[in-house]
């Protein structure tokens, strides 16, 4: 992604109808990507926590939307203020911008890459609420989004996305959201599950996905809407790159799902339905900030790698005993850093620009800048989160109590529960033998 500051100028090009176009299609299957996370997340919980999990991805795409209208653009994509952070007082509330005027070098509006770059600023503390399933409060999750976004998505998306960015004029590559969206998620999930720590019963109770059917939906319109996420962050397609990054978000994820299922075969006798679809998310979330600098060779080494690495780093929560309840950590942070730093790799020096990693002749040089990238992304992102779970906890309480996390989060913060079974009648019990008959008194059925 090459995002720069609005500046009119006589030579400026025109607005195109069909790259205009393209980047609304790619910003709604993009919006596609929260309910679809929410769906991911929902199946891998247990059932009573099903709702919670849905609700804290959707809350995301309320308060996000009004966070980034009302400041959050500008912050993140105004004009530069000592390479930290962006302001423009045009971009405030949206308030100022023409409705033809367009982002600077670009045949799009700003509206529309406002709107697009909003669906990021809303995916991103989605991400965060697989790690805390189970045990936080709502209302300190929303409030956990709203300073989260304003004092570390925003500022970090100016770092790596904005003009003026020091990580952006450092020439780090980041297409489309590795350091800027998915290592800053897995960094602040890990930041606040060492403040909030772990879930009653982690690591003694069984906690496995109450519906694989739902994690399936949920990563098959994951894949589906990243072709919006990953294609559409180029800000059109006419010089074909935007093409290359389909084409490799398409493979790195296909190689990533089969090297972690021969991964669990070879570790666990098995190919799981829970596996096929965090490696195919796995590879979704390396292949995104490296896609548009590698060949598609390069994205299914790039993938291989993701999906292995991926798939023995979720079983580290054990062995260190932090308490990440849905991968995010291993998913999200790690694949996000191998999907970084790998461009320093496999660049061809082809697509997206001429920047050649080592394998293709071009050295250390990239490789040392993507490690910054991550490494400072990765510093601030963990560090920022701890402290803001931290000030919420110690004021307003970040958990339920525990015993409202066993009795179930969804009945005690939104009073409903995912599925109700009162009304079925008849049938046969959990364990496959016949219902047992209704009480009869005075030939009469009472009901049970």
């Amino acid at each position: 992604m090459a995002p720069a500051i609005m500046t009119l100028a006589a030579d400026a090009p025109e607005l195109s109808a069909a790259n205009t176009g393209f980047m609304l299609i790619c910003s709604a299957l993009v919006m596609l990507m929260t309910p679809a996370l929410a769906f991911f997340y929902g199946g891998m919980v247990r059932v009573k926590s099903t709702l919670n999990m849905l609700m804290m991805s959707f809350i995301s795409l309320g308060i996000v939307t009004i966070l980034w209208v009302l400041f959050g653009f500008s912050l993140a994509f105004g004009t530069d203020v000592g390479s930290i952070v962006g302001w423009s007082s045009d971009y405030v509330g949206l308030s100022g911008i023409g409705v033809t005027e367009l982002w600077d070098g670009y045949t799009i509006p700003v509206y529309v890459f406002a709107v697009f770059q909003l669906m990021f600023a809303i995916i991103t503390p989605a991400l965060i609420s697989g790690a805390l399933a189970d045990r936080v409060k709502f209302t300190a999750w929303a409030l956990f989004i709203t300073l989260w976004v304003t004092v570390v998505y925003f500022p970090v998306a100016h770092w790596v996305w904005g003009s003026g960015g020091w990580l952006f004029e450092m020439g780090v590559i980041d297409f489309a959201g590795g350091t800027a969206v998915h290592i800053n998620a897995g960094a602040a999930a890990l930041g606040v599950i060492l403040v909030i720590g772990k879930r009653v019963g982690f690591k003694k109770d069984p906690m496995r996905p109450h519906s694989l059917p739902l994690v399936m939906l949920g990563a098959g319109l994951l894949w589906f809407g990243w072709f919006g996420f990953n294609a559409g962050s180029w800000l059109g397609n006419d010089d074909g790159v935007g093409a290359v990054m389909f084409v490799n978000t398409q493979v790195a994820t296909a190689a990533a799902m089969l090297a972690w299922l021969a991964y669990e075969k070879i570790r666990h006798g098995a190919f799981t339905t829970l596996g096929a679809a965090s490696g195919a998310v796995a590879g979704l979330v390396a292949i995104t900030p490296s896609g548009g600098a590698v060949s598609p060779l390069g994205a299914i080494a790039i993938g291989v790698i993701a999906g292995l690495l991926c798939a023995m780093a979720v079983g580290l929560k054990y062995k260190f005993g932090y308490d990440d309840s849905l991968d995010v950590i291993g998913v999200h942070l790690v694949g996000g850093v191998l999907g970084s730093l790998l461009v320093g790799l496999f660049a061809t020096g082809g697509v997206q620009s001429d920047v050649k990693g080592l394998f293709y002749g071009g050295g250390l040089e990239q490789l040392g800048k993507q490690a910054v990238g991550v490494f400072a992304v990765l510093a601030y992102s963990l560090i920022a989160s701890a402290i803001l779970a931290l000030i919420i906890d110690k004021t307003m309480g970040m958990r339920v109590s525990e015993d409202d996390e066993v009795s179930g989060i969804d009945q005690v913060e939104h009073a409903e529960t995912a599925y109700d079974f009162s009304g079925a009648g008849g049938g046969a019990s959990s364990r496959g033998t016949a219902a047992p008959a209704p009480a009869v008194t005075e030939n009469k059925k009472v009901d049970a």
